[in-house]
């Protein structure tokens, strides 16, 4: 990098690797003038440092080195007329390095704040930055407390009249101070006092005083700056008024208070604030330090200064004589270091060297800091008890003036003095220099500050005894007093005196001494800043200015100096020791001098390239490089001789290695050929002997089966007999049980009967003492404070009650539900238990067998003993026989008791373990049953609120081909006059899923009249009405699939229980759906065949001009076929994936001892009469289980090898399904690859001709180069831009072509309207007269039929929807009129077997109510009316289709009136898919109604007067604007929502339908309550939850007035009563968390934590929530499962369900008013 060209990083780089080779401490001193740009490149220099080095620890010392600077900068630069960004303090920063040569830590010193920025700011100029960052972010919530404004606000940020810098944004300037102090561990309680105290500057400025004569002033009463002052300092306002209007005067023996007059009550408050100001200036840099601050040793530091440069104004003050006198000692350091010693180290070494002039400034540095120098002079007038600027300037006039060349009087003045410095003649006023060396601020108004209240700012005012270092006083100096104390301190007086005395210009005089040591001791860099021209204009460049500035500060001569000079300098040992690799062993000598002598004249032959001194060796410039070239070059051939020898012997010994193995291998393998033949030789001998053994083992297994299976008989018919005999003894047992248990229940009837005589007196009497004292209670209830007392807590423990008993009803239904289903599971497992119990009474029994054993024994003991006195010869014997025989049967019946006893033992343990299973099972399966439930639920309402979803941008795509439509219609059919009608037999509006027809046709204008419609019978809608049919039935079919998987699941489970009762049965059934699997998949073949049709015949039968691809309608149409073929694709893979599941399943439940299995007609009824409850889910079950019932009549049975035929045969599809799909993913994926391939190769070959450009332009020169890259730039612009030209010409013609087509068209709108009417209808526009029907016919004469002709259909539709007034038919006639006349007159066209008349009807009114809609579509009555009417229409054709469904709620009467002749189920789809767009305009509707009242009316309205009566700090006013302003109310929400519920009532909408809105207006509610809740701090208070209570419990209220609490609108609302409950309950203990936890399962985590940051209190008795209780919450909810998103959608709309409601009103009895105008039509 050091070769390149100048740049700061390579100064940096330098300094750098110097510090780590010679391990010296370096520097670098960055230079220039006022705005050259030395903050910038300090910066640049440190970012340097932080990146390379990185830090030694994890605490990342780098990036808070970093962050100092837009602190620093914030506090200490402000804008001047040189600079923008002027350093107004000076900085040396040591950056601390390890032995490894990385970042420590640093210290920062700094030099001469200019204080008097704070308080005054010339013209053009600006205060310090943080001043304008703090007014500029005033509005934050944060800040309000400090009471800020705009900048023109403030006396100190307004005097220079430019507050505002161009391209600067203050208030990001702020953000980024906050964010480095935070980084550099600065907290915000402490930030928030800093901000707090700058503040507190400001409005002192802002402080007036009033004279009251010539010796004394005042401060106004109540004045507002100063009592701001006050607060945000926490002083007392009296006493600060009084002393800065007074002063302390101390004596020998007394002290007397003075008033001052206003000038120096104005002069005193501006030192106060510079005093203040440069405090805390002081406190940001030790703490910064303290920070920076390492307590590993530090090995070696980089130092960086950043000082002021050279600054010359108009009017020049004691400031800037500081700063250019800084400048002349940097000059001086400079010189020293580049021509002083360099010359001086020449002539040291004896080189011959010609001397070489240059300026030295050291006469200049004489004058100021010399005896009796400027400085000496000034302090000894500040020593003056009357000394004063004038008397200064004449002691300067009088020692300096004619004896000092460098310094000089100004011709106009005596005030004044010229000094010439290195870098120009500086005129400085001499008004001021005695006050600000003196830094002079009042005793007592520092004592004032320091009882402050508020804790940082004491902190500020105490004395450092331990100077952090010598710059820490010199920064701003010390406050120097009026006077000392009367009394002085203990301690050290005298020493406390002295550093009184100190002034600024001494102390800055002795840290200017202390910096030029630390230079003088570290390796300098130096850098200088060059200003381009004087008026901070971008890319302006002045040539004479610069040469001054080079001129000035030494650069010309340094140049001079490196190129005469000897850059490179070495010792003869370091030389030695460094090249000797270059010099062979003769060439070395005892002595190094001549060594190095003898081998540079060999190395380089121009011996004016190098001097030899007395110790060193003298290189010019590049010599160097050159040496260490040679030095490389040598090494690298001795490393290449080394690498070949070595590699030689590591190959030689890999060959080796692998001849060795070659061999060792070859060896193996014959062996193993070998063996390998002895093997085969011994397998085939035992080949032989086990398939003898193999024959003989079959034989005799099969003997076995035999043997096995007669003894399993036997023992089958043993059993069967015992346990018929065991019956007969348990039921003689169970009758004395029974009779036991009557005779209990007998006598305790008689008891409770007695007792309840008792409880019933005791009740009566009770009550009438209860009465008593009720009415005790309610006169004392009368008295206000007994009602204040009940009143307290009444409101949230009434709501807690009602919650609780709504939750409790809850539970009560579901544990009843509970209940229900698993009596069913007991029952089975009672039944289980009673055979184990058979099973333990058998062994029972034979244990008592064994007892009579015994019996029979005795016996023949007894027989014994009469043999025994016949034969008395062997009595003896035969005595001591019986009796050892005896003993051993007692033992034996011992035995077998023990044996009963431990048998009884194990039945009660094991009854005892079958009652727990039983139990464990019933709530596996409750719990397991509930979840299979819920899941089923949420997979239904997935799938309705996307097919909803898809419905609605459906109709958004159909609105969108509408317009298009029109435009094409407008662009390509101009009609003629007299000629606008269409073809009759095929309308232009069919429904909406019959788009490819209504394509068609617009796109066969041109033509219509020539064409015949028969041949656009293939286009009809019949076809996509098929499509939809058959997506709907595979979506029922999935949906029972699914259902029969989860129930073969629960039968797996129960079959357990059922083995002994009935076998498996389910085979066939399984057979059955595996067949209409493939079905399906042969309809969805068909489908796709007959999309291709369709397409063809677009493309054959269309218009070119309109079906071309390009063309809109083309497009809509196609992505329209697309989509539904993808639609059927998704499902063919869910249906075979189902069918796979069913597979297995089949397989898992096969049952393995029957081998015949057949359908159970029974089981199966039972499990459909449970389903019944479940909607649409379980008719298609029925009507899949009545398919399947059929065909297993039919099927008769299966065996076995049948059943594992289907099971392979469905196993074999599935396989080859799913490598189809994995063949198509395959290639899919290789060519997603090929197009990456594609774009990579091309990448390539950019990057390859970039690159050849790049290597082309490098080797042009740098003028040519940068020629070269602009050329190329300005070819490609070029041509970006004419294509550019190019496409916005194409646009302008499109554009002008367009208007002219529209001026064209703009005359016939009114014809086209009439022409789009007309297309509304399929028949010709007859206008006839109405024909009012004056004599009804009497009802038994009526068939439920209206009559009309074909020609009146668009006066039925225009009369009866078009015109129609929602209004006075909701008020005046019937509810749903219009859908029964409508479905009256579909009647009588299916009467008639017209399909053209029944079509067209329809099409008509479907087409109709859109154009109502979206013509009247934001008026609330509209929508609810058609929506209504659409859904009694709906209602209507399921009524009357004659299915066995619908039918059995109709009456005999209605029966008859049921369609005989079409099937209008496509229709129902269409008018169904109308009435959920419909009702998603209604929610759209009713949400732009309750939008604005929600806010108002449940966050902001008070409906509980005085509760909220304590507003949060700060946020007052806004409430209060916004109470006063809010024009609704919970009352308006109400009423509203009552006009919604009465409209929906009027007009006969659905009860379910209209729980659905009230939900979806509920939710809606909920959700921007809830978000605008989680968006506004105002409002998350206690007061404010209980007022959301409150609001919440009216709503509930509401519900329960309309009956309506079951439609789910309460649970919509939980989130929201859960937010409230949230700022009411207490937050402090983990047990508070936990009950958090758990109560708010409504709320996600990050809601829950938003409310807890943004909860406010509004008195004294609340605490904000602590950061540890957030956390702690956080802990708690981090395993909790939700979604991130932070608000609620309050667009979410749920999806709608219609549930069949059938009509009791007979068609008969209905009349037509004479007010429709539908006198056309006559009762049939």
């Amino acid at each position: 990098m050091g070769d390149m060209d100048p740049h700061i990083f390579a100064v940096a780089e330098e300094a750098y690797k110097q510090m780590a080779r010679d391990e010296r401490n370096q520097s670098i001193i960055v230079s220039g003038e006022s705005g050259a740009g030395k903050t910038v490149s300090a910066k640049y220099a440190m970012r340097y440092f932080a990146t390379v080095s990185g830090s030694a620890s994890e605490a990342n010392v780098e990036e808070k080195v970093l962050a100092s600077n837009p602190i620093m900068e914030s506090i200490g630069n402000a804008k001047t007329t040189r600079n923008d960004n002027s350093s107004r303090f000076g900085k040396y920063i040591e950056i601390g390095f390890d032995k490894r040569h990385r970042i420590i830590g640093a210290n920062m010193r700094t030099y001469l704040l200019e204080k008097s920025r704070v308080v005054f700011q010339a013209e053009e100029e600006r205060n310090y930055h943080i001043f304008y960052q703090l007014c500029a972010s005033a509005r934050l919530p944060e800040f309000k407390m400090l009471r800020l404004g705009d900048a023109n606000n403030f006396h100190y940020t307004k005097q220079g009249g430019s507050p505002v810098i161009e391209g600067v944004d203050d208030a990001k300037e702020m953000a980024q101070t906050r964010q480095a102090c935070t980084l550099l561990g600065i907290s915000e309680s402490y930030q928030m006092g800093i901000f707090r105290i700058l503040a507190g500057i400001l409005h002192l400025g802002n402080v007036g005083f009033m004279s009251r004569d010539s010796d004394s002033c005042t401060i106004p009463p109540k004045h507002e700056p100063l009592s701001i002052f006050c607060d945000l300092m926490a002083v007392d306002f009296e006493e600060m008024c009084h002393w800065l209007c007074h002063r302390k005067l101390a004596t020998a023996a007394e002290t007397y208070i003075k008033p001052i007059s206003k000038l120096q009550a104005t002069n005193a408050r501006d030192a106060l604030a510079k005093h203040i100001y440069a405090k805390l200036f002081n406190w940001i840099v030790d703490h910064v330090n303290q920070v920076l601050h390492s307590a590993v040793k530090q090995h070696s530091f980089i130092g960086v200064l950043d000082i002021y440069g050279f600054e010359t104004f108009e009017i020049n003050s004691f400031e800037q004589f500081c700063i250019n006198y800084a400048n002349e000692k940097l000059q001086q350091q400079f010189n020293m270091h580049v021509f002083k010693l360099e010359q001086e180290e020449y002539m040291k070494e004896q080189i011959p060297w010609t001397l070489i002039d240059f300026y030295d400034n050291q006469p200049c540095i004489n004058l100021i800091e010399s005896k009796l120098g400027i400085l000496d002079l000034l302090d000894e007038e500040c020593k003056m008890p009357k000394g004063t600027d004038d008397t200064w300037a004449q002691k300067l006039y009088n020692t300096h003036l004619n004896k000092c060349a460098l310094f000089e009087k100004p011709r106009l003045s005596n005030k004044a003095f010229i000094i010439q410095h290195f870098a120009d003649k500086v005129e400085y006023q001499c008004e001021g220099f005695l006050e600000k060396n003196k830094d002079t601020v009042f005793e007592e108004q520092i004592k004032v500050l320091k009882s402050s209240k508020f804790k940082m700012l004491p902190e500020l005012f105490q004395d450092d005894e331990k100077a952090i270092s010598p710059s820490s006083a010199a920064s701003s100096g010390r406050t120097l007093l009026t006077r000392t104390p009367a009394k002085p301190t203990k301690g050290r007086p005298g020493q406390a005196a002295k550093e009184h005395k100190k002034t600024v210009g001494h102390q800055f005089r002795n840290s200017l001494h202390l910096l030029m040591e630390t230079l003088n001791a570290t390796t300098p860099h130096y850098v200088r800043c060059i200003k381009p021209n004087d008026f901070k204009f971008p890319f302006t460049f002045d040539e004479k200015r610069a040469v001054q500035q080079l001129r000035a500060c030494g650069v010309l001569e340094t140049i001079r100096i490196s190129a005469a000079g000897f850059p490179s300098r070495w010792t003869y040992q370091e030389f030695f020791s460094r090249y000797r690799v270059l010099m062979k062993q003769k060439d070395v000598l005892s002595e190094r001098k001549q060594t190095c002598k003898n081998v540079l004249e060999k190395l380089i032959q121009d011996k004016d390239k190098y001097q030899f001194g007395k110790t060193k060796i003298f290189f010019r410039a590049g010599q160097v490089a050159y040496l260490e070239k040679l030095r490389a070059d040598k090494l690298r051939a001795a490393c290449i001789r080394i690498q070949k020898t070595i590699r030689g012997w590591l190959l030689r010994k890999k060959f080796l290695r692998m001849r060795k193995a070659a061999i060792t291998v070859q060896r193996y393998v014959r062996g193993h050929q070998a063996r390998c033949y002895a093997k085969f030789l011994r397998r085939t001998k035992a080949t032989t002997i086990i398939q003898k053994y193999w024959r003989m083992y079959v034989i005799r297994r099969r003997y076995k089966i035999w043997r096995t299976a007669t003894i399993v008989l036997q023992s089958y018919l043993r059993g069967y007999l015992a346990r018929n005999r065991y019956r007969k003894i348990l039921r003689e047992h169970k009758a004395v049980i029974i009779q036991k248990w009557v005779r209990g229940w007998l006598a305790r009837t008689y008891y409770k009967r007695s007792m309840h005589a008792i409880i019933y007196l005791q009740c009566c009497f009770r009550r009438m003492m209860a009465k008593r004292e009720l009415k005790k209670l309610k006169i004392e209830a009368r008295s206000v404070e007994r009602y204040k007392k009940l009143h307290i807590g009444m409101e949230n423990k009434i709501m807690q009650l009602q919650r609780k008993v709504d939750e409790q009803n809850k539970d009560y239904k579901c544990l009843m539900e509970k209940l229900t289903s698993l009596e069913g599971i007991y029952n089975s497992e009672t039944e289980k238990l009673r055979s184990d119990l058979e099973r333990l009474q058998l062994s029972e029994e034979e244990a008592k067998i064994a007892t009579g054993r015994v019996l029979s024994l005795q016996e023949e003991i007894a027989k014994l003993r009469k043999d025994l006195e016949q034969t008395q010869c062997e009595k003896k014997s035969i005595e001591e026989c019986a009796d050892r025989y005896k003993q051993e049967t007692e033992q034996l019946v011992s035995n077998l008791k023990e044996e009963n006893t431990l048998l009884k033992q194990e039945k009660e343990a094991l009854n005892h373990l079958i009652v727990e299973q039983a139990k464990e099972m019933t709530e596996t399966m409750e719990k397991k049953l509930i979840e299979e439930t819920k899941q089923l639920e949420l997979d239904l309402n997935d799938e309705r609120l996307r097919y909803q979803n898809l419905l609605n941008e459906f109709s958004r795509l159909e609105e969108r081909y509408d317009d298009l439509k029109e435009e094409m219609t407008l662009m390509v059919n101009v009609p003629k006059p007299g000629h606008k009608r269409t073809d009759s037999t095929h309308s232009s509006n069919e429904s909406e899923y019959t788009f490819s027809s209504e394509i068609a046709e617009t796109e066969d204008i041109p033509s219509r009249t020539e064409e015949p419609s028969e041949k656009k019978v293939p286009l009809d809608m019949s076809l996509f009405l098929k499509l939809q049919k058959r997506v709907t039935e595979l979506e029922q079919e999935k949906q029972v699939m699914q259902d029969e998987l989860d129930r073969k699941e629960e039968q797996v489970l129960r079959s357990k229980a059922k083995e002994e009762e009935r076998p498996q049965i389910r085979g066939a059934e399984l057979e059955y759906e595996s067949l209409k699997r493939q079905e399906l998949e042969s309809e969805n073949k068909k489908l796709k065949n007959e999309l291709n049709e369709l397409r063809k015949a677009l493309s054959e039968k269309s218009a070119p001009e309109v079906t071309a691809p390009g063309a809109p309608a083309y497009r809509v149409l196609m992505e329209q076929l697309t989509s539904v073929s993808e639609e059927l694709d998704v499902r063919k893979e869910e249906v075979l994936i189902l069918r796979s599941q069913l597979v297995s399943q089949k397989e898992a439940i096969q049952p393995k001892d029957d081998k015949n299995t057949m359908t159970d007609s029974t089981i199966l009824l039972e499990d459909v009469q449970k389903m019944k409850d479940k909607g649409e889910i379980a008719q298609a079950y029925i009507g899949l289980k009545e398919t399947n019932r059929s065909s297993a009549m039919d099927g008769h049975e299966l065996n076995e090898d049948g059943e594992l035929l289907l099971v392979y045969e469905g196993l074999k599809q599935a396989n080859r399904l799913l490598e189809s799909q994995l063949q198509s993913q395959k290639r899919s994926h290789e060519n997603e690859a090929e197009a990456l391939r594609g774009e990579i190769q091309s990448l390539k070959e950019e990057n390859n001709r970039q690159q050849q450009l790049l290597a082309q332009n490098l080797q042009l020169p740098p003028e040519a180069r940068i020629e070269a890259s602009l050329q190329h730039e300005i070819t490609r612009l070029t041509n970006e831009n004419l294509d550019l030209m190019e496409q916005l010409e194409k646009q302008d013609k499109t554009v002008r072509k367009l208007k002219k087509q529209l001026k064209v068209f703009a005359k016939k709108i009114g014809e086209l309207e009439v022409g789009q009417m007309e297309n509304i209808s399929p028949g010709q526009i007859i206008d006839e007269p109405i024909r009012p029907v004056n004599i009804p016919r009497k009802e038994k004469d009526f068939q439920g039929m209206l009559e009309y002709k074909k020609e009146d259909e668009q006066k039925l539709v225009k009369n009866l929807i078009l015109e129609l007034k929602p209004r006075g038919v909701a008020v005046n006639l019937i509810p749903g009129l219009p859908a029964y006349i409508l479905f009256m007159c579909v009647r009588h066209a299916d009467y008639l077997n017209d399909d053209q008349k029944v079509r067209s009807l329809l099409t008509s009114t479907i087409n109709s109510i859109k154009k109502v809609l979206k013509k009247r579509g934001d008026d609330f009555e509209t929508v609810s009316f058609w929506l209504s009417n659409t859904c009694r229409f709906l209602h209507c054709l399921k009524q009357y289709s004659g299915e066995e469904g619908f039918m059995k709620h109709n009456t005999s009467r209605q029966n008859e009136h049921c369609l005989t002749n079409f099937d209008l189920a496509e229709y129902r789809q269409v008018l169904s898919d109308l009435a959920i767009q419909i009702y998603q305009q209604l929610v759209r509707v009713l949400e732009n109604i309750l939008q604005p009242m929600i806010v108002s009316g449940m966050l902001e309205h008070e409906t509980i007067q005085g509760v909220s009566g304590v507003k949060p700090t700060g946020l007052r006013k806004r409430t209060s604007s916004i109470a006063d302003e809010g024009t609704y109310t919970l009352d308006s929400i109400l009423r509203q929502l009552n006009s919604f519920h009465s409209v929906m009532c009027q007009h006969g909408m659905d009860p379910e339908l209209i729980k659905q809105v009230v939900k979806q207006m509920f939710y809606i509610v909920g959700a921007v309550t809830l978000n605008n809740l989680l968006l506004r701090k105002d409002m998350c208070s206690w007061s404010k939850g209980m007022q959301i209570r409150y609001n919440v419990s009216q709503l509930e209220e509401w519900l329960r007035d309309k009956n309506l609490m079951n439609s789910g609108a309460k649970e919509t609302l939980e989130p929201l009563i859960q937010a409230a409950q949230l700022l009411q309950v207490k937050k402090k203990t983990d047990d508070d968390a936990e009950a958090i936890c758990s109560m708010c399962n409504a709320l996600t985590t990050a809601q829950i934590v938003k409310v807890l940051n943004l909860y406010t209190p509004v008195n004294e008795f609340e605490e904000r929530v602590s950061v540890s209780f957030i956390r702690t919450i956080q802990m708690r909810l981090r395993d909790r499962k939700d979604s991130p998103q932070l608000l609620m959608d309050a667009k979410h709309i749920f999806p709608v369900t219609f549930p069949f409601n059938p009509s009791s009103l007979a068609l008969e009895t209905i009349q037509i008013p004479a007010s429709l105008g539908l006198g056309f039509i006559s009762r049939v």
